[in-house]
């Protein structure tokens, strides 16, 4: 049983995003929202020095991107509570997120429902799936197109998004703080696997697969 006011960050690089969040959040008393950050990169400046007891993030930032933020923030305290919100519903965006350590995630279109339940939830120890995803996520062995990017590694899906947001492999590389080769390997396993032989191949697979959305 929680019985303190919960202190929590909201990480969105949209400013009117995280104004609406913030006004749910703090609609009920045992919420407060310390900060508000808009990048992978910020917050985990922020926990450094800080240790709120609830993350909020987004996945699609610009930079290091939610994933790469989440991986490094449990790295360093995986003591502390991380919620997704994002508007991404598919598999393999929740898989990859849990895999990275969220200890939670939800959709923004019915975060207006659930997002209060969320937070208590993980800030009590719980893992918490939105349930409008819940149900796809646990018989996700049947879906074979989502298995086609479950065979995807970490860092490969975390590149192979990128590549179908159009960033360049100098982008991608200042962005996850790797060497252009590394990114370069990296896009020649993720062709391979996917059967893809460029980077529209790429874009094509992430709009089949609600990676991105046209």
């Amino acid at each position: 049983m929680i019985d303190k006011v919960l202190e929590i960050v909201l990480v969105d690089d949209h400013a009117v995003v995280r104004m609406g969040f913030r006004l749910l959040l703090e609609s009920s008393p045992r919420l407060k929202v310390v900060a508000e950050l808009d990048s992978g990169e910020a917050i985990n400046q922020y926990c450094n020095t800080n240790k709120p007891d609830v993350i909020i993030i987004d996945i699609s930032m610009p930079g290091m991107g939610g994933l790469e933020a989440i991986r490094r923030i449990k790295a360093k305290n995986p003591q502390l509570k991380v919620l997704v919100f994002t508007m991404h519903e598919s598999n393999a965006f929740v898989e990859q997120a849990l895999e990275a350590g969220a200890d939670g995630y939800v959709v923004k279109n019915n975060a207006a429902k659930v997002l209060l339940d969320a937070v208590l939830a993980v800030a009590s120890g719980k893992t918490w799936v939105d349930p409008a995803l819940a149900h796809r996520v646990s018989s996700r062995q049947h879906d074979g197109r989502q298995g086609e990017l479950g065979t995807l590694s970490r860092r490969e899906f975390q590149i192979f998004c990128k590549y179908a947001e159009g960033r360049t492999t100098q982008e991608i590389a200042n962005d996850l703080s790797l060497s252009i080769k590394t990114v370069s390997n990296y896009q020649t396993q993720i062709k391979e696997k996917l059967n893809a032989h460029s980077t529209a191949d790429l874009v094509r697979i992430a709009i089949t697969h609600g990676v991105i959305s046209v």
